[in-house]
């Protein structure tokens, strides 16, 4: 296969998405070195570049509608804002969800007749006002509140020290007690939303450590709350189930919870995980280890492991999987093919170590769709089928970047 059509964008990519298999591509990014104004950016899937709209704040990633339309969060005159726009580049509405001044969204979704944000109770490394916590909120579609949730910060404690760190030895040692000062929204898929349930990790800004409750989406009530650690990539993998991983501080895991918030499976492995249409488990580890230990993984029943081909390198797309099996994904300067026999085929290799800034897109005729910092990498003639139709076939759960399963 040749190699990538480059595309500039106007600065660091931070999201992109997608309606369908065939575009066109919506990426938010900054504007050159201001990270005060988000650009929107609508790209045909062969690179040409449709339009761009400029918004007011810092970026956030992109939600596609299931009628083809883009959400966007950014800086209103009421406070955080969300906008919708048209294919064609216009805003069709806005709507400012109720928050208080000094509250920041964290994170938001599209659920079938609203929204869900999760709410901040400061900015990113402001310290957290006396008294106030991060929330979940669910909102209709014209922003009125159906329900908001606290997540109060005494769930961060954890007795006799929230996390372990490994010794040169090996072994895990406790950390000192903590008290966060700063709470974000996790990096990494912060809120999903798979039936009756929603899954919402907050972290502390200092350590990483973070804890995920599961909420009723009907009523907003908590049914569960993992124990405070270093949790970083999750996924949809049944309804009202979903798989947490668990990286650095000596941890490497995976746990999988059920609707009632119990763990019914677990790993000794942390991936980017992939979970197709019969329901099995796949992935590239990541784990934060140079020089690299990972493989790409296979997760199956009873906590067993399959060992796939050893990578190399650090920053990975989210991969995604086909309709044959196979998983593709960008690493160490390769664009690389997993199959269903969990054999390694190297497609490109670029002479490019710039870090990751995106998930990949698979999209029509095996066309491949990924972010180095300010540029679109376009892989075409790569042989892969189309998508897989399981309920985790790629990051965010698919094209659109939505990670919400009505089933």
């Amino acid at each position: 296969m040749s190699g990538p059509r480059k595309v500039a964008m106007p600065g660091q990519v931070w999201g992109l998405a997608a309606p369908g298999v065939t575009g066109p591509l919506f990426v938010t990014g900054y504007d050159g070195h201001n990270q005060s104004t988000t650009v929107l950016t609508a790209v045909d899937p062969d690179g040409t570049v449709l339009w761009r709209r400029a918004f007011d704040g810092h970026p956030e990633v992109p939600r596609v509608s299931v009628g083809g339309t883009v959400w966007i969060a950014h800086a209103g005159a009421g406070g955080h804002t969300l906008s919708e726009v048209d294919a064609a580049g216009a805003v069709l509405r806005s709507i400012t969800p109720e928050h208080a001044p000094d509250e920041h969204l964290g994170a938001f979704v599209l659920l079938p007749d609203g929204i869900c944000v999760a709410w901040l109770p400061a900015a990113p490394r402001r310290v957290v006002p006396p008294g106030r916590s991060p929330r979940v909120a669910r909102y209709d579609e014209n922003g009125a509140c159906h329900w908001s949730t606290p997540a109060g910060l005494d769930q961060f404690a954890h007795p006799g020290g929230v996390a372990t760190r490994a010794d040169d030895d090996g072994r895990a040692r406790p950390v000192k007690p903590w008290t966060p000062r700063t709470i974000e929204a996790s990096h990494w898929q912060p809120l999903l939303v798979s039936g009756n349930r929603i899954a919402a990790t907050f972290a502390d800004g200092g350590s990483g450590i973070a804890v995920t409750s599961f909420l009723d989406t009907a009523t907003g009530q908590v049914v569960a709350t993992t124990r405070p650690g270093p949790l970083t990539h999750k996924a949809i993998v049944g309804p009202g189930e979903f798989l947490v991983g668990s990286q650095g501080y000596g941890a490497f895991s995976t746990a999988r919870y059920d609707q009632s918030g119990a763990v019914t499976d677990q790993w000794q492995s942390h991936t980017m995980a992939l979970v197709d249409r019969d329901g099995h488990i796949r992935g590239p580890e990541s784990e934060n280890v140079m020089p690299s230990r990972s493989r790409f993984r296979g997760l199956g029943p009873g906590g067993t492991l399959r060992d796939g081909p050893a990578l190399s390198g650090y920053y990975t797309t989210y991969p995604a999987l086909d309709h044959d099996g196979t998983a593709i994904f960008w690493r160490d300067g390769r664009l690389l093919a997993v199959d269903a026999d969990f054999e390694l085929h190297e497609l490109s290799a670029v002479d490019d170590d710039r870090a990751v800034m995106s998930r990949i897109l698979l999209l029509d005729q095996g066309k491949v769709v990924f972010a180095l910092k300010d540029e679109l990498l376009v892989f075409s003639d790569t042989g892969l089928g189309p998508l897989d139709t399981g309920v985790w076939p790629c990051g965010e759960g698919n094209l659109r970047g939505n990670p919400v399963v009505h089933r």
